[in-house]
């Protein structure tokens, strides 16, 4: 029983029925076919016959004109002459009775009619080893006008017969060939196709037992199948980043909220152990609400990561003006680049327009400017905006250490911070909102040295959105302070 589950399981396969669809259709286009062989092989030959019998008689027909019935008799008399063989004519003259008179003919035949004037019967023929068999013959019979004779010439059909019956065997073991081949075609086939996608089911099942590390396997054919191993194989890989990127921000989550939280908590606690105090008190609860509002901060950073990532706003975009907006989060930092002794320089254009979020936007453009500034101990900072073809431009460069190459493309993920102590405020969101909010808007962002070769190589962030038409009339920029420190 066990031998004929693999069975079962082929012929319940779609790959099976439609092998098997294709199979019944070309069985019936090739049974078509050789059946209009043969029956066109079959009337050529019935046709070939009638038309020599035709002849023959036309022929004996014109002699009797022309030479009576005593000529005629002459004729059949020599072309009856010696023993006959089966691929000879068969010649009978007979009186008004149907009395043999002269041919190769004992009797009149007393045959089955085929048509006016034709008629098929069974003829002895004798072989030199003095055996005798019957033979099928067809022939054509004329009354002679004048004396009321009867004209039978006929030949024996049985070569033809077995002609026709050699062209239908052959024909039939085609078709059985032709049969069996495409079934064997269509298993082997169907079997191909089943073991591709059990390397499929294999593997998905060795992922959901939790090896994520199985791919499924390409056999170099570039086939569709081969096309979708290798989307499945890509889409395994992504998800075993995020799964890796998951855990990653699992564990900064952990560590960085349980730093504030451990401070909250102590503080709480001491404040509890000491003697009442008012102003005390007071501090105590100031300093709890600042760790609070570090930790909500953190998570709406995550939410604004996840809104942007999700594309949730995106029917809410509408056309604003990001050179209003970048000098808006501009003035903003000022002060905070004057604090700390860093030169903020704006070169902003006029009217540049872009489809988007404004919140999303300004918060943004403040998280870039507040990275350059944390990481930026001396030297200056620019923000530049401006147009260039179908793009809106946003730079924001600084004289800092920079960031390697090949740490580029990890500082945009979340909780990812270069400085291995954590201890530089800021909670490693700032880029990962910014990569949310360029790809919500169509756009892309990327990291460069801002002076290459220096000891302070900087950091130059190119954040590109796709520009737009300009409209009647646009609302007027509002500062954003609720995106600084993020």
């Amino acid at each position: 029983m066990a031998r004929q589950r693999p069975v079962v399981r082929l012929l319940r396969t779609n790959a099976f029925r439609l092998a098997a669809l294709y199979l019944a259709l070309f069985a019936t286009s090739v049974s078509a076919l050789l059946a209009f062989i043969y029956f066109s092989t079959a009337d050529f030959v019935e046709k070939q016959t009638e038309a020599t019998l035709d002849a023959e008689i036309t022929g004996l027909r014109e002699q009797y004109q022309q030479r009576g019935i005593e000529g005629l008799k002459k004729i059949i008399i020599d072309r009856s002459i010696g023993e006959r063989r089966s691929d000879e004519p068969l010649y009978l003259l007979a009186d008004g009775n149907h009395q043999p008179i002269v041919g190769n003919l004992t009797l009149w035949p007393a045959g089955e009619a085929l048509k006016p004037g034709w008629i098929s019967f069974p003829v002895e023929v004798r072989h030199h080893n003095g055996a005798t068999e019957l033979h099928q013959a067809l022939a054509e019979t004329i009354e002679l006008p004048d004396d009321g004779d009867h004209l039978l010439v006929g030949r024996d059909i049985s070569n033809a017969n077995l002609f026709r019956t050699r062209i239908l065997e052959t024909l039939a073991w085609a078709s059985v060939l032709t049969l069996m081949l495409g079934v064997l075609g269509g298993l082997f086939m169907t079997r191909n196709m089943l073991r591709r996608v059990d390397a499929v089911n294999r593997t998905s099942e060795r992922i959901i037992h939790g090896d994520m590390s199985q791919r499924v396997p390409l056999t170099g054919s570039g086939d569709e199948f081969d096309q979708l191993a290798t989307n499945l194989n890509a889409m395994l890989d992504q998800i075993e980043r995020l799964m890796a990127g998951m855990r990653q921000v699992t564990d900064n989550i952990a560590h960085d909220l349980r730093t504030p939280l451990a401070r909250l908590r102590a503080r709480l606690e001491v404040t509890l152990l000491e003697k009442p105090d008012a102003q005390r008190y007071g501090e105590a609860l100031r300093q709890t609400i600042a760790e609070a509002d570090t930790l909500l901060g953190t998570f709406n950073a995550l939410l604004s990561i996840a809104e942007a990532e999700a594309g949730s706003r995106r029917e809410a975009l509408a056309v604003v003006r990001l050179d209003e907006i970048a000098r808006s989060v501009s003035e903003l930092y000022e002060p905070v680049a004057d604090e700390k002794g860093v030169t903020l320089v704006a070169l902003i254009d006029d009217g540049v327009l872009v489809r988007g979020d404004r919140h999303l936007l300004s918060q943004a453009i403040a998280n870039l400017l507040d990275n350059a500034l944390k990481y930026t101990p001396a030297g200056s900072v620019s923000l530049t905006v401006r147009a260039e073809g179908e793009l809106a431009r946003v730079e924001v460069a600084d004289t800092g250490p920079g960031v390697p190459p090949e740490q580029r493309e990890a500082v945009f993920d979340r909780f990812v911070r270069l400085e291995g102590s954590r201890s530089t405020p800021g909670n490693g969101l700032g880029l990962s909102l910014v990569r949310g909010v360029a790809r919500m808007h169509g756009g892309a962002v990327r990291l460069e040295e801002n002076r290459p070769g220096a000891a302070s190589p900087g950091l130059r962030v190119i954040l590109t959105l796709p520009l737009t038409e300009p409209v009647a009339s646009l609302p007027a920029p509002v500062p954003e302070p609720a995106a600084l420190g993020i």
